[in-house]
Parts: C-alpha cells; structure tokens; sequence
C-alpha cells in the first residue's frame, strides 16, 4: 500500500490538477447537531437531539478546482448502491466533463461497475481509483468536512429541510477552499518543466 501511494504522488505530480474531478458520497442525518457548546461556568449547555427517529441522506458530489459543479450533486434519501451510483453518473456527472478529464473515486463496489467506467469514458474523460485507505489523497473529504459543519449548525429535522441545508453549505464553498484542499492533498499546479510549483526540483 505504502507503494501505491508513492507512485500516485509520484504520477499526479506531473498531471494538471485542473483535469481532476473527485466524487464521493457523504451522509447526514436529521439528528445533526453541533458536538460542543459554550456556556458559563457551571451552567450545563442544553440542546436537544432527536433520538430513536431520524432520516438519513446521502449526498453524491463532485469536485474540481474552481468550484463544485452543481449539476453534479444529487442528494436522496437512503444509502447507495450500484444502480443509485450509475444513475447519478449518467445523469449528473457525465453532463460536466470535459475531454481529458481524469474522474477519481474511492474503491466502493458501486464506483467499479462497468456501466460507470463505460458512460465516463463516452464522455471522453478517464477513471482513477485511489490507492485502498487514502482519504488523504482526496480533496472532498475535507470539503465534506465542512459541509457537515454547517449541518450541525443548520440542525435540519427533516429531509426537505436537510437537502435545503446541504444547497447552502455547497454554496458557501468557495474556490480559495477548493485550491487549498487540492495543495494539502499534493495536487499543485505544475511549471512549464513539470515541476510543482513551490516545491523545489
């Protein structure tokens, strides 16, 4: 594994982080709510969390440098699987590619079917998967990070209320966001000598 991860910096150091699209899921659930508080001493911080009855739902996203393509964002109540995931694809993400672009996702089952390599690849882009357990590796995950920031914060109670949540804190990234999470996750843009820029040779 330690390999694989090598040789993905090693290969993606030389490729425009500009071609990467990066999908994955992430879940939420009308039980959110903030994980700490603020209050006096010695006065309890009180807030009610609904327990036993909630909804989960799963938002599938994608993200590239200079935004998060909103037509590529579905968000449904339940968890996904393979014909969930195509459906997506064909409907959301494919609309959004351009030629030469290189689609990333994690190793989940319903990301490697052959229906979705097949309707990527039409669109003219291709398919990477990620080396196994590298979450560091992908610049959503600390986008989701902060999506589910704003959802604690939001405290959505229903699924309509949820997916109007989930709306707003995709808005409310930024491309300074994006480029920065992109860097910490070693996809820099490179110098006319294929040199990451701010690295040295």
């Amino acid at each position: 594994m330690k390999a694989e991860r090598a040789a993905w910096r090693e290969e993606f150091a030389a490729i425009d982080p500009a071609r990467l699209v990066f999908v994955d899921e992430s879940g939420a659930s009308t039980a959110m709510d903030r994980t700490y508080g603020r209050a006096p001493s010695g006065v309890r911080v009180d807030g009610p969390v609904p327990h036993g009855h909630w909804k989960v739902v799963t938002l599938t996203a994608a993200v590239r440098l200079g935004g998060v393509p909103e037509l590529a964002c579905l968000a449904f109540d339940g968890a996904t699987d393979a014909a969930c995931f195509a459906a997506y694809v064909t409907r959301c993400l494919v609309p959004t590619l351009r030629p030469g672009d290189i689609v990333v996702m994690d190793n989940l089952s319903s990301h490697k079917t052959a229906e979705v390599r097949r309707r990527i690849e039409a669109a003219g882009a291709e398919v990477r998967y990620l080396p196994p357990y590298s979450p560091d590796l992908n610049p959503i995950e600390p986008m989701f990070s902060k999506l589910k920031a704003w959802l604690r914060k939001a405290k959505a109670r229903t699924v309509d209320a949820l997916i109007e949540a989930m709306g707003g804190a995709l808005r409310a990234v930024r491309p300074g966001d994006i480029a920065g999470w992109f860097g910490h996750c070693g996809y820099r843009p490179t110098t006319s000598t294929g040199t990451p820029k701010g690295k040295p040779d």
